[in-house]
């Protein structure tokens, strides 16, 4: 039983041609076109490739697209090789069009699913994990007695507490309070919590001067 490669080669020789040349002419790999004479499609990179570079081997070398749909489709075993749509060759490449459509659609729609996610996990970080908090003031260990200002920066939704007065969050999570210190040592203690109960705490220990 005559086969699309047998018949390829066939054509090939009789024309006194050699693999090398018609590769560089159709611009495929010698041995993608070696393995379509050997009948060995699971050697071709793709479904796509294989149908066309048979078609483009086939029309090449004047081989008749009728002869060439014929032979290919009683050669092609779509079950042992790369399942390619014999009617590839006649043109009605669907079924295999609409199967990457599908892989694309699924593939994006997770990109767009971790987007999402990315997204609502960056914005509600402060629900699931313990607020952020540092001290911006004082930064020194050692202050003069009286008034100071204990300032810092926390996650904005969240409630601050500076030994135990809560004070106002800004916008940009931004806080600031007013402490009066005695001579000695001195404890300030801030607690940044969120709306689950998670919390931060930081307490700074200052030398008082009279």
């Amino acid at each position: 039983m005559l086969k699309i490669g047998q018949r390829l080669q066939g054509i090939r020789i009789k024309k006194g041609l050699s693999v090398d040349e018609i590769a560089k002419e159709i611009k495929i790999k010698p041995q993608f076109l070696t393995a379509i004479e050997k009948g060995e499609y699971e050697k071709l990179p793709s479904i796509a490739y294989a149908q066309g570079f048979v078609r483009n081997y086939a029309d090449y070398l004047g081989l008749p697209k009728s002869e060439t749909t014929a032979l290919f489709k009683r050669d092609f075993d779509e079950n042992k090789n790369l399942k390619v749509l014999p009617d590839g060759l006649s043109g009605n490449t669907e079924g295999f069009h609409v199967s990457w459509a599908r892989i694309r659609q699924i593939f994006l729609g997770l990109i767009l699913v971790l987007i999402v996610l990315g997204f609502v996990v960056f914005q509600y970080r402060s629900f699931f994990f313990a607020p952020s908090l540092s001290i911006t003031s004082p930064k020194d260990e050692m202050v003069e007695a009286g008034d100071i200002k204990v300032a810092g920066i926390t996650d904005s939704a969240a409630t601050v507490l500076i030994n135990g007065e809560q004070v106002s969050v800004a916008e940009d999570g931004k806080f600031v309070k007013g402490v009066t210190l005695f001579p000695g040592t001195a404890e300030i203690v801030v607690k940044s919590t969120n709306r689950l109960g998670k919390q931060t705490t930081i307490t700074k220990r200052i030398k008082v001067k009279e």
